[in-house]
C-alpha cells in the first residue's frame, strides 16, 4: 500500500487493515457489526494516523458501521458524503493500464482487436470485464464461482476455468482475484504477451519478474495498475471532486509509460522501475 500510494504521487503513506475471522466460518449479521465495531475502535485508538476503506470483502455499507464509532474512514456513500464504492474507479485505471500496457507492446493501445483473458470477477473483475467488452476486446472470463458465468454470456465471453484462462492463447492476461499467481510453476506456461490486472501481490516471489523479462511477457506492477480505487478514497481528503478523482486514475496510464520508459533506457525489469519511481516519490516527501 506504501508503494501504490507512492507511486501514484499521494499524500498518503499507505496501510491494510485486516479483520480475522474462523476459517469457512459465516459470520452472522450480529457478530459482522460486532467485529466491524472492534475494527472501527482500534482505528480510532491510532488517532487519524490511519485511514480505514473498503476492500476485499467490506462495502461502504459496512464503513457506515464503521464510522459510527470513528471519524478516520473513508469511501462512505455519497448520500453520507463519501465518494461510495471505489471499486468503479479501479477498474477504470486496469482499463486504462491495460490499454498503455498494449501499447508498449503492440505499439498500440486500442482493445478491439485485443483478446484478454480475465481471471476473477468479483467487485472490481467484473468491472473490469464490462469496460474491455465496451472497447470490443474478445473476452475469456474465469472464477471459482460458477454463478459468475451469467456475467460471461451477458458480454458474450467465453467462460472457463481458473487454469484455463491463465494458460489460454490470449494477447493480455489480467489477474483480479488474488495474489501468488504467477510463479515457478505458471509462468513457464503463459502464453500471453501482456499481463495487467488487479489483483495485489501477482508475483510469488519479486525474482518472477525476472523470469517474466526473460520470456518477453510485459507485466505491468499491480501496485500502479490497481491505484485507481485509493486515488478516488485520497480525494476524499479535503473535500471530494469526482472529476478529478477520474483524472487523477487516468494518469495511472501516464505513470506506466514513465515506468515502462526507464525499464528500457536502463535494463530493469518493470518491478525494479515501478520501485524506483516510488522509492524517489517517498525520498522526496520525506526531504519536505
Amino acid at each position: 500500500m506504501t508503494l501504490k500510494a507512492a507511486a501514484a504521487d499521494l499524500g498518503l503513506g499507505g496501510g491494510k487493515g485486516v479483520i480475522m475471522a474462523p476459517v469457512h466460518e459465516t459470520l452472522t449479521s450480529p457478530r459482522r457489526r460486532s467485529a466491524l465495531l472492534d475494527f472501527a475502535d482500534t482505528v480510532d485508538a491510532l488517532g487519524g494516523r490511519y485511514i480505514t476503506a473498503e476492500d476485499v470483502g467490506t462495502s461502504s455499507r459496512d464503513m457506515s458501521v464503521i464510522a459510527g464509532r470513528t471519524p478516520h474512514v473513508a469511501g462512505l456513500a455519497r448520500g453520507r458524503g463519501g465518494s461510495g464504492d471505489p471499486s468503479p474507479l479501479t477498474a477504470r485505471g486496469v482499463e486504462v493500464a491495460i490499454s498503455a500496457t498494449c501499447e508498449q507492446a503492440f505499439g498500440d493501445g486500442d482493445l478491439s482487436h485485443r483478446t484478454i483473458a480475465i481471471i476473477g470477477l468479483g467487485h472490481v473483475g467484473s468491472r473490469v470485464a464490462t469496460r474491455c467488452a465496451r472497447a470490443g476486446a474478445q473476452l475469456i472470463v474465469a472464477d471459482v464461482d460458477a454463478t459468475k458465468a451469467r456475467l460471461a454470456a451477458d458480454l458474450g465471453a467465453q467462460w472457463c476455468t481458473p487454469t484455463e484462462a491463465l494458460h489460454a492463447p490470449v494477447d493480455v492476461l489480467a489477474p483480479c482475484a488474488l495474489g501468488g499467481l504467477l510463479n515457478d510453476a505458471t509462468v513457464p506456461r503463459l502464453r500471453c504477451r501482456v499481463i495487467a490486472g488487479a489483483a495485489n501481490n501477482q508475483l510469488a516471489e519479486d525474482r518472477i519478474a525476472d523470469l517474466l523479462a526473460e520470456r518477453e511477457i510485459l507485466w505491468a506492477p499491480d501496485f500502479v495498475v490497481n491505484a485507481g480505487g485509493l486515488i478516488n478514497i485520497a480525494e476524499e481528503v479535503g473535500g471530494y471532486d469526482p472529476a478529478v478523482a477520474r483524472r487523477r486514475v487516468a494518469a495511472i496510464g501516464d505513470t506506466l509509460r514513465e515506468i515502462f520508459a526507464q525499464s528500457e533506457r536502463d535494463g530493469l525489469t518493470p518491478l525494479t522501475a515501478a520501485l524506483d519511481l516510488a522509492r524517489r516519490r517517498l525520498a522526496a516527501a520525506t526531504a519536505q
